[in-house]
């Protein structure tokens, strides 16, 4: 079984185009749940698929590169959601696997896999499922990095730079 260290290299190895790429300097900046940024949660939920295909002995049915770059760039949407856009990001949770395929549809060649794996990660509040076993592991990999995220206390730590809604002047 694989370690926490050879997980990250794998990580590293076949993610290496995107986590290099410059748009991924937006997801450093942008916060996904809690005290997390959009980056250190792909990061996150990347490794975590790895760690499942590996414990369940899956190495000889998943692309381990296109797992690994479908995890990376799931939330590729390049916005951060939570600042105020006169309600546009009102349904990212439905919205945000479609346009994050968009992008990175633009910057990297994608084969089917990572295709199918971004567009369709939020199953089942998304009603179609994934076409592919790559596609059920990240989806199950974000939805527990995003609930471990999300619950966590660390969550409070974050600087407050962010707000739902633009604060009212006064006069």
């Amino acid at each position: 079984m694989l370690d926490r260290i050879q997980i990250q290299r794998i990580v590293e190895r076949q993610g290496e185009e995107i986590i290099l790429h410059r748009h991924m300097r937006i997801e450093r900046d942008c916060y996904q749940h809690g005290s997390v940024t959009t980056f250190a949660h792909s990061i996150r939920v990347a490794c975590l698929s790895i760690w499942l295909a590996d414990r369940m002995h899956l190495w000889n049915r998943v692309d381990q590169r296109a797992l690994v770059r479908s995890a990376l760039l799931h939330d590729y949407f390049l916005y951060d959601w939570h600042e105020w856009d006169n309600g546009t990001h009102r349904l990212h949770g439905l919205t945000h696997g479609q346009t994050a395929l968009l992008n990175a549809s633009r910057d990297f060649q994608l084969g089917s896999v990572e295709r199918d794996s971004i567009a369709r990660h939020m199953f089942p509040l998304t009603p179609i499922p994934p076409k592919y076993l790559e596609g059920y592991i990240v989806s199950l990999a974000d939805k527990v990095s995003a609930t471990r995220e999300t619950l966590s206390p660390a969550r409070f730590t974050k600087p407050r730079k962010h707000s739902r809604r633009p604060r009212l002047q006064r006069a």
